[in-house]
């Protein structure tokens, strides 16, 4: 099994909290996870319909038959539980009593927020960041392959041909997901609406053109998009708010938790396809930045990614908050470095003054090195950023701050 750096975040909350959940996509390896962090809890899958139809009609005696506690699998398919594991875990308090499990962030963190608030230590778990697969030798051997083949653990943990998993999963995410979110009445509209996110992967969201693509109105487009975020499929990148006296693009950019999925919908089938798409740039762009993401979520953090536009179309890729400071990055997919890389990095430098740190470079090559004082870092050197978590302890000598703090 491929060590998940999440493990220890989780560890270090279940000394504090006595419910701990962990969310995230179908298929990021949530339960495996849980059950080789807690090996000795019972683990119950509530997917199953006898096991929800009991919890549901009488979670007094479910929970009263979990007497030390359990791993409660894909919990917000059972919303009547909420009230009373908050009950059990006042009565008598014990750390790491309930671990849960979800993979809808609207149903598992809405019940957390509104019943369990205070009491959970919550940990959300993406598909695997460079750094975990590439603790495992050959399992990374090119730039191309690992665009096109994504991070989910499936993939690789059982050497699944990425077209035909992505198939399937499209198909079972449309069928049971979003069906349990909203109504939807035309599954290859919705179909068609996927494949116009992926083409618009790291570009600005424009859900006027959306709509019009797709034939149906702009509050669908906002509904659709809301299930997507919800599924752990997309994310939208905001701008950040400092203009340093220039007038600023207000609208985020819609990312793709993994670009594997996003390669897929495209029509991308092989890693020599990929190689001479035109969306290569963006996806790598999209790579590097879910993978920045996926280094905070480990922490048990939230993001602090931001990206920076003006009206002039001068542009930082990403910004990271930490504290009063930001931290410029710069992405570039090709494998050969540029000096002119570093354009914008120095002109984000001139008009963000002492606010800014040093800037940094993330480019398709395989060798990190510093120029003209910013440092270069190869994609497949992404963990070694040295981004900070903040102030708080550490967790194998990695800054932690739980969540809440």
């Amino acid at each position: 099994m491929i060590h998940r750096h999440a493990a220890a975040t989780l560890a270090s909350l279940a000394k504090g909290y006595p419910i701990l959940a962990i969310t995230g996509p179908r298929q990021s390896g949530k339960t495996t996870l849980a059950r080789s962090a807690f090996p000795d809890k019972p683990y119950v899958s509530l997917e199953d319909p006898d096991t929800r139809s009991f919890a549901t009609e009488d979670p007094r005696g479910f929970l009263a038959r979990l007497g030390t506690g359990a791993i409660l699998d894909e919990v917000q398919r059972c919303p009547a539980l909420f009230s009373y594991l908050q009950t059990r875990v006042d009565t008598a308090p014990r750390m790491a009593e309930f671990v849960l499990t979800g993979s809808q962030q609207f149903g598992l963190l809405a019940h957390i927020t509104q019943t369990l608030a205070g009491r959970v230590g919550l940990v959300q778990l993406l598909p695997f960041s460079i750094g975990e697969l590439s603790a495992i030798p050959n399992t990374i051997p090119s730039l191309d392959g690992c665009l096109w083949q994504g991070m989910y653990p499936p993939i690789h943990d059982r050497q699944l041909a990425p077209e035909h998993w992505f198939a399937n999963y499209v198909m079972t995410y449309v069928e049971r997901d979003v069906r349990q979110l909203i109504e939807i009445k035309n599954l290859s509209l919705f179909q068609r609406f996927l494949k116009m996110c992926a083409a618009r992967c790291g570009q600005l969201l424009n859900m006027s053109s959306l709509a019009n693509d797709c034939g149906v109105t702009h509050k669908t487009i906002g509904a659709w998009l809301s299930v997507l975020e919800a599924g752990y499929l997309v994310f939208l990148l905001q701008p950040h708010h400092q203009n340093f006296g220039k007038r600023l693009v207000k609208t985020p950019k819609l990312y793709f938790h993994d670009t594997g999925l996003a390669a897929y919908l495209l029509g991308i089938r092989d890693a020599d396809h990929l190689s001479i798409h035109p969306s290569r740039g963006a996806l790598f762009e999209n790579l590097v930045i879910s993978d920045l993401m996926k280094q905070r979520f480990n922490q048990g953090l939230p993001s602090n990614l931001y990206f920076w536009r003006n009206n002039t179309g001068e542009e930082v890729d990403v910004l990271v908050e930490q504290g009063d400071r930001l931290l410029p990055i710069e992405i570039k997919s090709s494998q050969t470095f540029h000096t002119d890389f570093l354009t914008g990095l120095t002109k984000w430098a001139r008009y963000a003054g002492d606010t800014t740190l040093p800037g940094k470079l993330v480019y398709g090559g395989e060798d990190s090195m510093e120029r003209q004082g910013s440092a270069v870092h190869s994609w497949r050197h992404l963990n070694t950023l040295g981004l900070q978590a903040g102030q708080g302890f550490t967790v194998d000598g990695c800054p932690f701050n739980p969540p809440g703090q």
